[in-house]
């Protein structure tokens, strides 16, 4: 059995993590960003990230770094400040049983530790049915649909919206 690995991001880890995530932009609909950002970008949004305090992880697989997962602020208005919005992206060869809810298991454990209240999931494409099964096996429940609200690869997307609560 492979032996999966979870830790916080490093600096060393931002170049497969960017690669991690351009591919997603150039192939995927996880996400609506249709340019790949810069490492530099992946890095100022990382450190921001950390300045507040979420967890940013990362999956290693044999030594490899083949998912990533952590939170971001869902609104910037004080209201919302114990509400975050969840990201993970897994390299497409690696999306192996376990890999995905193991990483998640641990961010989500990191956002009770940090007193959180509620997790939002904004997942691209409601017929992205790993990350909405992900999302389901571990609590979430769906909570909106956005029909068509992103344009990307000649088609429109929904978004579907799923929450968990502490």
């Amino acid at each position: 059995m492979t032996e999966i690995i979870i830790r916080p991001s490093k600096h060393g880890d931002i170049s497969t993590i960017h690669d991690i995530y351009e591919y997603e932009v150039l192939c995927g609909s996880a996400t609506f960003d249709e340019n790949p950002p810069s490492k530099k970008d992946i890095l100022k949004k990382r450190t921001a990230i950390l300045k507040r305090g979420y967890p940013y992880l990362v999956a290693e697989v044999d030594g490899k770094v083949v998912a990533y997962s952590y939170v971001s602020v869902y609104r910037e208005r004080s209201a919302y400040n114990k509400t975050v919005e969840n990201s993970i992206y897994v390299i497409p060869d690696s999306r192996i049983s376990g890999l995905g809810t193991k990483l998640m298991e641990a961010v989500i454990e990191e956002c009770k530790k940090i007193g959180l209240k509620n997790i939002i999931a904004v997942i691209g494409d409601s017929d992205n049915m790993a990350s909405i099964n992900l999302h389901k096996k571990l609590g979430f429940r769906k909570v909106g649909i956005l029909r068509e609200v992103g344009f990307k690869f000649g088609r429109w997307i929904d978004v579907v919206l799923m929450q968990l609560s502490f």
